[in-house]
Parts: structure tokens; sequence; C-alpha cells
């Protein structure tokens, strides 16, 4: 991370950090009541998970998975247009957005693909069709491999695998000045963030912005988030990035400034048969930044890879 945005974030956490954690279950639940979707709060394994389902109930399954730090908001954009055919699934990642904190800390990545399953068999789905983003995109890979029974197709959209950020087959330590920014969540500190985010951070809309802080100060959330970078790693990805059988759609953006564009060259020549498609100026959340051009791709993997 550059020392200017260094600087950023620790100048805002000293100075503001009094945080809004004032974004109650309740306003989902009035919100669900007006809106073409269905939401819950599920007891998996001794943690309450928040559940969203929406489209035809006899429709093809679609379970998307956001990134680090984000929710299931991350999908919105997607899921309006495709919950005209699919059936979408998508819920708040353990220690994110309103699920809030594991009891039992399960972060890792191991953990998070193993609560992920149970997850899935607790709504009864036993095949689907699983997308993600970021290090939702590592944890839907590596369910497929865990589990290649339950995955019909993939979706990596700048999916985590390769080494970033010094990670390897064991976490980094977290600076100080990232534990400050991420329990106090000031807003010049996450918009210096989305700013690495976004290629265009003139895309990000005042209320996506608002959403964001608020799902990541909900009680709990900033010291899980912590917990989650403690347990992170992220090992040689090729041997299992080989066992991949299924048809995979790999997507990213040019210029995304979190996992580097090489990575997805990489990605797609060890998936066997996969498709890549790069987006010109648009950074690591694709599915955020360019709605309007990846769904055309998105729509026409799924229609040309659906089983018979």
């Amino acid at each position: 991370m550059k020392n200017a945005l260094l600087a950023v974030l620790i100048g805002a956490c000293i100075s503001q950090m009094a945080t809004d954690r004032a974004f109650a279950a309740e306003e989902l639940a009035v919100a669900a009541q007006s809106a073409a979707f269905s939401e819950q709060f599920l007891d998996v394994a001794g943690a309450r998970v928040r559940v969203r389902t929406e489209g035809p109930a006899d429709a093809p399954l679609l379970v998307m998975v956001h990134g680090f730090t984000f929710s299931l908001e991350s999908w919105d954009a997607w899921a309006a247009d495709l919950r005209q055919d699919y059936r979408i699934v998508r819920y708040d990642l353990l220690g994110h957005g309103l699920s809030g904190p594991d009891p039992q800390q399960r972060y890792s990545p191991d953990e998070r693909v193993a609560f992920h399953h149970l997850l899935m068999q607790q709504l009864g789905i036993k095949h689907a069709t699983l997308i993600g983003n970021s290090f939702g995109g590592l944890l839907a890979w590596r369910y497929a491999v865990a589990h290649p029974e339950a995955v019909e197709r993939l979706i990596l959209v700048d999916a985590a695998a390769y080494s970033i950020n010094g990670v390897t087959d064991k976490p980094v330590p977290v600076p100080d000045f990232m534990r400050a920014y991420l329990t106090s969540v000031p807003e010049a500190g996450l918009r210096a963030s989305l700013a690495r985010v976004y290629s265009d951070i003139s895309r990000l809309t005042p209320d996506r912005f608002d959403t964001i802080r608020k799902m990541m100060t909900q009680p709990g959330n900033g010291d899980a988030l912590i917990g989650h970078l403690e347990k992170f790693t992220l090992p040689d990805p090729e041997a299992d990035l080989e066992k991949i059988a299924v048809p995979t759609l790999i997507l990213w953006g040019d210029k995304d400034a979190v996992i580097p564009v090489e990575q997805a060259h990489r990605m797609a020549a060890a998936i066997k048969g996969s498709q890549l498609q790069v987006y010109e100026n648009v950074g690591h959340a694709p599915q955020e930044e360019a709605p309007e051009r990846t769904l055309p791709d998105v729509r026409a993997f799924l229609a040309t890879t659906a089983q018979k």
C-alpha cells in the first residue's frame, strides 16, 4: 500500500474514531417487504447468517459470495438483472454485513469453505453455479475443489488465488494502522480504500458508500475483519486450480489495484477450458463498477454452459 494512502488512513483513524453503527436488521426487513427478495437470518453451526433469496423458485440456481469487508449488496446490480431468469442466493460472510462475527472465529480460508458447505446443506442446495468476487472468488474455487459434486459452474470475478501483499502459506502481521482503520472505518480512510477498488471512484454513489461503511461498522465486525486477516493465507494454488473441471468464466478489471490482472491470465492458464474476459478501465469489483458491460458476458456464459 502506498505511503500516501497509509498517511490518509492513519490520519483519518486518529481524527475520527467514532462510527455509525445504526444500520439495524429491521431496516433490511422493511426494505425486503417492498422488494423482489426474501431475507432471513439462519443459525448455522452456532453462527447467525444473513441470507437473501430472489428469483423463480424453479429456475437454475446461482450462489453469490462477496469479497473482504463487503456484504451481499455488492451483487445488487447483477441480481436485479439475473433474478428474472435465475434463482439467486447470496449471504453475508461471517464477520461481514449483518451476519456479524462468528462466536467460534472460523475465519481462515479452509474454515470459510467448510462453513459455506454447512450453509448450503442447511439451505438444501446440492448443486449450483458458484459466483465469487475477490475473497469470495477464492472461497468459490476452493469450494469447487473440495466439493466438485456440488458445483455446476464457476464465475470468478477478480478472484484471489496467488500471493499478494506478501501473503503466502502463512499470514502476515496486521499493521496497527489497519487494525485502527477496520475498527473505526473513518470516512476519509474508507474513501481512500475504495479508490483502490474502483478504477473510477466517481462511479461509487453516495448511497453505496454509506451502505459499505454502515455494514463494516456493525458491532463486532471490525475485530472479526482483523481476525480474518490474521488467518488469511494464499498458498501456491496451481495444483488445486488444475483440478477444477467445471465450466469456468474468469472476469477481471485491467485497472485492478488489489489483485493485478496478470493473475487473471495465470488463473485462466491453470483452469483448463476456462474463459477469460478482461475489461478496460475497470477495477477490482467489475460487478459493481461496470454491470452493464459484465452482465452480457455472464448471461452468455450461463446460456452456453447450461445443463440440458
